[in-house]
């Protein structure tokens, strides 16, 4: 995981068994292809610009994920006779033997997976013509609007938890296909491990998982529970190290049984309910009175940015989130759009009340100080100079993605990308780092 290697998708079973990537879109984009076509202007060399014209409510920064996603999902862009089949049935059959043969041979630019970002940003640049770049407009839209809400989600908590461990719990509170891009984004902003298999087998995320109430009520009779037999049978299984659920009757009795099973080298235990803070307080005291001073507290249960902030002076040592988490924390959305900028050189724009657009290909930096704290970000015209540095460092944000078709080789890893987002977080003016609304982290220029 730590190496560069070829970006990895989730393969996906599309009903009738294709793992083709293009139907992944909107009937629109094929329309507008099938008129460009037909009256010549598909093949107008084009740039297409993705950017959030604003941040999501109360959110200071953004974090960019979703890029090797993309870049795989990319690979498998074909219009096979299956998806040629679906297609006919609105488009002229010219439009149809276009998309027989078609295969991106644009080039892309985006900012690293991992950056973060802020609005206005040119976070993706695709150029190529009209017909090949539009059709990637709900692939690109869909996959880095999930998984950046998630990766922000995920930084914000992150920070909240000041370097306490993190487990990402969330795949039965979204889609079964959003669960592991969930869990990858989670990674990538700096959660510790997931406990979706899918994300582990993909995307090399480390796994994480014990058990559940089900398995202690499993082992109920009609002479009553038996919380007991449960633990030891976790135990003989998972060893000595596993972390025991005591919350599934009374907790204070659970924890005692627990290392009355597993004595007090036990690796932890979890409690899923009640007033978290409190009952981590009595567990630690009731753990330490019991030997057992190096057994982890585990918390879960509807976490989110604020409760684990609530929880930052208890005895808390790990904490497992699910569902504010995989559902973007209030923001399931990172509100991007992907937008026309050019057409064969000449800058175009939208001009609608609060859907504007800026026209013409940018380019993007960062202004840093001496200490590496950010300061501004700059965008500016491709064509244009490149801003002087007024005593900061200059740092350029984009970097080739593709070229004439084809990913570039040896971009970063995953896990290059996670300690991009760590150091981005380190860089945050302090005010940007609050979870309270306000401005984003650092303002950002637009020169013309």
């Amino acid at each position: 995981m730590t190496g560069r290697s070829v970006p990895t998708v989730v393969v996906v079973t599309i009903a009738d068994g294709s793992t083709s990537t293009a139907l992944l879109t909107d009937q629109y984009e094929l329309t507008m292809l099938a008129a460009a076509l037909a009256d010549g202007s598909a093949h107008r060399r084009c740039t297409f610009e993705v950017f959030a014209r604003r941040l999501p409510h109360g959110r200071r920064y953004g974090v960019v994920a979703g890029t090797g996603r993309l870049l795989a999902a990319l690979a498998e862009f074909r219009f096979g006779e299956p998806e040629l089949a679906i297609v006919a049935k609105f488009l002229d059959p010219a439009a149809v033997e276009w998309l027989r043969d078609y295969r991106f041979s644009g080039d892309i630019d985006g900012y690293r997976e991992g950056e973060l970002y802020f609005p206005g940003s040119p976070i993706l640049t695709v150029r190529g013509t009209f017909a090949e770049c539009v059709l990637l407009e709900t692939l690109a839209l869909s996959i880095y609007n999930h998984d950046s809400a998630i990766a922000a989600a995920a930084a914000r908590m992150v920070s909240a938890a000041g370097g306490r461990r993190m487990i990402e719990m969330g795949s039965r509170r979204t889609h079964e296909l959003a669960a592991p891009a969930a869990s990858r984004a989670a990674y990538l902003a700096g959660l510790d491990a997931t406990s979706n298999l899918e994300a582990v087998r993909s995307f090399g995320v480390p796994g994480s998982g014990t058990s559940a109430h089900a398995f202690t009520l499993l082992h109920s009779g009609s002479d009553g529970e038996h919380e007991a037999e449960a633990f030891r049978s976790q135990i003989a299984t998972l060893g000595i190290g596993t972390t025991l659920l005591v919350d599934t009757f009374d907790i204070a009795r659970g924890v005692s049984t627990a290392i009355e099973v597993a004595g007090p080298e036990l690796g932890g235990v979890r409690i899923d309910s009640g007033d978290l803070g409190v009952m981590a307080r009595q567990v630690r005291e009731q753990l330490d009175a019991l030997g057992a001073v190096r057994t982890k507290i585990v918390v879960s249960g509807d976490l989110d940015e604020y409760a684990i902030a609530a929880l930052r002076a208890e005895p808390v040592d790990v904490y497992g989130v699910g569902t504010a988490l995989v559902t973007g924390s209030g923001a399931p959305t990172a509100g991007m759009v992907y937008k026309l900028v050019e057409v064969d050189g000449v800058p175009v724009a939208k001009r609608s009340s609060h859907k504007e657009s800026r026209g013409g290909t940018k380019r993007a930096v960062r202004l840093v100080r001496r200490t590496g704290t950010l300061v501004e970000e700059i965008v500016y015209p491709d064509s244009g100079q490149r801003p002087e540095p007024n005593g900061y460092e200059v740092r350029d944000l984009q970097t080739p993605l593709v070229r004439k078709g084809e990913v570039v080789p040896d971009l970063p890893s995953l896990h290059d990308s996670r300690e991009l987002v760590a150091r981005g977080l380190i860089s945050l003016p302090w005010e940007g780092l609050k979870l309270s609304a306000g401005e984003p982290a650092i303002p950002t220029t637009f020169l013309t």
